[in-house]
């Protein structure tokens, strides 16, 4: 009997699972990933380790992974996290370390961030979330402290079914990037493409591929950026708001 044939019964004995290819992403902050299409997933275990990052102690805006790094030290991963007006302002609702840079945007308008339901990315001492932009400001009102936020548009997934407005046959196709919460695993999931794709394509990862009943879209095309240390990986762009995560452990 093959050696091969022998692993993969011992391994299904021990997984209860067929031998597959998957790469074990418990082990590592960020993987590069080539099914169902070329992309870049970091994971972030734990709250604590994000932050949102905009300007420097000066009001500059930062722009780059680099000044990212240069005023708050090393960090594991980053990438860019909500779009911005061509003052490289954020134009939806911002909050960084409990203060709210601005405010939540409910107004209509063209462009993916008006493609309702929009949502909101945030998360304090509780742990992450995504939700829609209504249900957030109803959580605001209801009196809920994000200690970090950020609006994009336009949701990914919401209560675990694909955006309604998304068309699998769609072919608008570009480089995308965005975040999943309340995933089968848990943890916090940064997804960055690899290759152009459109809105139902890259939705259907934080879907079917993780489990996620909350994805949010955060940005594409030339706007989608990724710092990945494990990876080597320093996409050099221009960008407002910067998510970080460092792994304290």
């Amino acid at each position: 009997m093959p050696t091969i044939f022998i692993l993969c019964i011992l391994s299904s004995l021990i997984l209860i699972g067929g031998c597959d290819n998957k790469p074990n992403l418990k082990n590592t902050p960020c993987t590069a990933l080539t099914t169902p299409f070329a992309h870049t997933r970091c994971v972030a275990d734990n709250a604590d380790g994000l932050s949102l990052h905009w300007q420097s102690n000066d009001k500059s805006t930062l722009y780059t992974f680099e000044r990212l790094i240069a005023t708050q030290g090393d960090v594991t991963f980053a990438m860019n996290a909500g779009m911005y007006d061509q003052a490289f302002a954020p134009i939806g609702y911002t909050a960084i370390n409990g203060n709210i840079i601005k405010p939540l945007n409910t107004n209509d308008g063209e462009g993916n961030f008006h493609l309702m339901p929009n949502g909101v990315f945030w998360w304090n001492h509780e742990g992450t979330f995504v939700d829609t932009t209504p249900a957030f400001a109803n959580k605001l009102a209801q009196g809920i402290k994000p200690t970090y936020a950020t609006q994009s548009g336009p949701m990914l997934v919401i209560d675990g079914q694909i955006h309604p407005r998304f068309d699998p046959k769609s072919t608008s196709y570009k480089i995308r990037n965005g975040v999943g919460v309340d995933c089968t695993d848990k943890r916090t999931h940064f997804i960055i493409s690899d290759e152009a794709v459109n809105f139902y394509q890259f939705a259907n990862v934080f879907k079917q591929d993780l489990g996620c009943q909350n994805a949010l879209f955060l940005d594409g095309g030339i706007a989608s950026a990724l710092y990945a240390k494990n990876l080597n990986r320093h996409d050099k762009l221009n960008m407002a708001v910067m998510v970080a995560f460092k792994d304290n452990q």
